[in-house]
């Protein structure tokens, strides 16, 4: 064993230890974070901070207003000086990528720039990054999973390491992403075994209209969720029951929308999240089209998305009334 092994196994030790300390059952009253997704401007902090919010996952994808590829440092000052001011704590970027995508040039670009977004994680202390696994359809199942631990350990787990940064998976099944199911997450924390450096940004809305159980699911995999996304799923029964999962005219059978609107029940959520001891962020994503989601151009929140926000946090709070105190 090389010196090098040796302190790389000591500080994933290290790592693993800490992250395990944040999941011990909470004492006392329940007070994770509440907060939104999306863009990081300077408007949209101060709207989350308005409304009592005291989380944000920040969209940190190539040519967003986290654009890791062109962020001049005073830049990152100025963004680190916005959010201190307010004060904003930020769990999460977001940045979906193919990790392991076929094309070897557009690999190379992905994977260069998820560095990149890894490193401005590190320099505004953002813990987390929400993204897919990594997807290769023209392979089978375990050889993209191979493929996806070898290029996480070549590719990143040395950034992380280095600016104290987790991957998190998010469940989003249009991605380019195994990591949909539990399927999925067994396969894929199996062939990471125990590394630090993986885990789950948990959106229990993409399990509902996958018609798998995210309660159970959540409780199976709590020591591995992270962050957590706040959205719900309706079912639209009567165009399901006419046309199927897959209709012949196309007609949308499901649809996102806020906490408290689709078939989550949101009560059991909490009560797994609080009993297993998750003590994250947990921060509504904004997809309901009745709220605005699909008329908001952005980068600041329109007031009809806002709303969504403010309607959802209405909704939340019966079950975590503490959420949003510090």
């Amino acid at each position: 064993m090389t010196r090098r092994t040796v302190v790389g196994c000591l500080s994933a030790a290290v790592t693993t230890s800490l992250l395990r300390a944040q999941r011990e059952p909470p004492r006392g009253e329940w007070k994770p974070r509440l907060g939104v997704l999306g863009p990081y401007t300077p408007a949209n902090v101060e709207f989350a901070k308005a409304q009592g919010f005291t989380n944000m996952i920040l969209d940190g994808s190539p040519q967003s207003t986290l654009d890791a590829a062109t962020l001049t440092d005073a830049k990152v000052e100025q963004i680190k000086a916005t959010l201190a001011r307010a004060p904003m704590h930020v769990s999460a970027f977001q940045v979906t990528q193919n990790h392991i995508e076929p094309d070897a040039e557009k690999r190379q670009k992905e994977n260069a720039y998820f560095v990149k977004a890894i490193e401005l994680a590190g320099k505004l202390g953002v813990p987390y990054i929400g993204t897919a696994s990594g997807k290769d359809s023209a392979k089978p199942f375990q050889q993209q999973v191979d493929e996806i631990v070898r290029v996480y350990n070549e590719k990143y787990f040395r950034a992380c390491e280095s600016n104290h940064v987790r991957i998190l998976w998010e469940p989003w099944p249009e991605g380019p992403n195994l990591a949909t199911s539990p399927v999925g997450f067994e396969a894929l924390f199996k062939g990471f075994g125990n590394s630090p450096y993986v885990g789950l940004q948990y959106d229990p809305s993409h399990l509902v209209r996958q018609f798998m159980d995210p309660i159970q699911t959540a409780r199976d995999f709590a020591d591995r969720i992270y962050d957590v996304h706040l959205k719900d799923t309706e079912i639209l029964w009567p165009v399901l029951r006419a046309g199927g999962i897959n209709p012949v005219n196309d007609a949308s059978w499901w649809r996102y929308r806020i906490p408290g609107m689709g078939s989550i029940s949101w009560r059991d959520f909490f009560s797994v999240l609080q009993d297993t001891g998750y003590s994250g962020a947990m921060s509504v994503e904004q997809e309901d089209p009745l709220y605005g989601a699909d008329n908001n151009p952005g980068p600041d929140f329109s007031n009809d998305f806002k709303e969504g926000f403010i309607m959802a946090k209405r909704y939340l709070w019966q079950y975590v009334p503490s959420a949003g105190t510090v």
